[in-house]
């Protein structure tokens, strides 16, 4: 079951900002979806939609199955939201504003009380829950945040930069959270440029550029893109006969490797995991004798995906304008000129 569908959804600003263009968004219920791309790709301005906070340009937007529109508050109840960089009144406590989230989503104060215990405790604030957030880090001020999209237990979160700010633990923490929260009745969103996260979190990812998907689909599927079987290591010793073993790691055609000096990079695409791999480059190295340095399997390899989606994008980008001027029937002199232009006007979106 769909929980969010959009289909052609279009935001453009004062007939000259395109901040989404014709986007197509499916997020099927209990899972959780990670909306990736660089600043101005789009993404606050899809959960401003999504949320009825701004009317579309055109297409539709669904939420559990029914349309969402700014008049359906109804629809509204049933999700949680942490925007980016969230401000609370600073004369209240983390215990107080949640009890008064509580009594804006109208639940009974004994319910209300119970859930704000909990949720301190899950966002590690119960140590300070009785002091003035004007004092608060953003990170603080980020997992208060998160606890008050949690008050009315919603269906559908969402999530903007729920990790901005944060330091490594607070990171790890949070993440830990949201993947806890996803299940058979509740489905998560979020907005992030932070790729590790998406990675640890979520269950399918949909990347964004200039307003447009550009890649959607299931986590696994990215990680399949990002070739990752790679693994890079540097050794000592007798180089030669280990270099000249690589091919032996599986079958004929599924090993290829890149060698400076002593570092290689091998790239394993056959069917086995990247645990067995490295296993069977373990024992080549034992069995030729020479000493490890150091080893490690592609470590920014969906970054290095994310990144050349974009790319990908850009060019095509360019040839789509080229071909749609020449339809035109314009000179090629003129097209530069336009490209160009097009060019340095590229961030025509929300700035999120």
């Amino acid at each position: 079951m769909s929980v969010i569908q959009t289909s052609d959804l279009t935001k453009i600003y004062d007939n000259r900002y395109i901040a989404l263009n014709a986007l197509n968004l499916n997020v099927e219920k209990g899972s959780i979806f990670g909306l990736v791309g660089p600043n101005g790709a789009g993404k606050s301005t899809t959960f401003r939609l999504l949320l009825g906070l701004q009317k579309p340009t055109a297409g539709s937007i669904s939420l559990f199955n029914e349309p969402m529109t700014p008049e359906r508050a109804d629809i509204r109840r049933r999700l949680g939201y942490l925007p980016t960089n969230p401000n609370f009144p600073k004369h209240m406590t983390p215990i107080t504003y949640l009890e008064f989230v509580g009594g804006v989503l109208g639940l009974d104060a004994r319910r209300a009380k119970i859930q704000l215990v909990r949720l301190l405790d899950s966002v590690d604030l119960s140590a300070i829950a009785s002091q003035p957030i004007k004092g608060f880090s953003t990170g603080m001020n980020t997992r208060l945040g998160i606890a008050a999209a949690l008050m009315g237990d919603p269906e559908l979160i969402i999530l903007d930069e729920p990790t901005s700010g944060l330091d490594p633990a607070g990171r790890k923490q949070t993440i830990e959270l949201i993947r806890e929260l996803a299940g058979r009745n509740r489905t998560v969103i979020i907005a992030t440029h932070i790729l590790a996260d998406v990675e640890r979190a979520c269950s399918d990812v949909g990347i964004l550029s200039h307003g447009r998907m550009i890649y959607s689909g299931p986590m696994a599927e990215m990680r399949r893109l990002a070739r990752q079987g790679n693994i890079h290591l540097e050794i000592e010793g007798n180089i030669g006969s280990f270099e000249q073993q690589i091919h032996t790691l599986d079958t004929p055609g599924t090993v290829t490797y890149e060698k400076i000096g002593s570092e290689f990079k091998i790239t394993l695409l056959g069917t086995e995991t990247l645990s067995e791999y490295m296993h069977r480059i373990l024992g080549l190295i034992d069995k030729t004798g020479v000493d490890l340095h150091f080893i490690r399997s592609g470590e920014d390899e969906i970054e290095e995906a994310f990144l050349r989606r974009l790319e990908d994008d850009r060019t095509r980008g360019a040839l789509r304008a080229a071909s749609w001027l020449n339809n035109q029937g314009l000179e090629n002199n003129d097209i530069d000129v336009q490209i160009k232009v097009d060019s340095n006007n590229a961030s025509l979106s929300d700035n999120t």
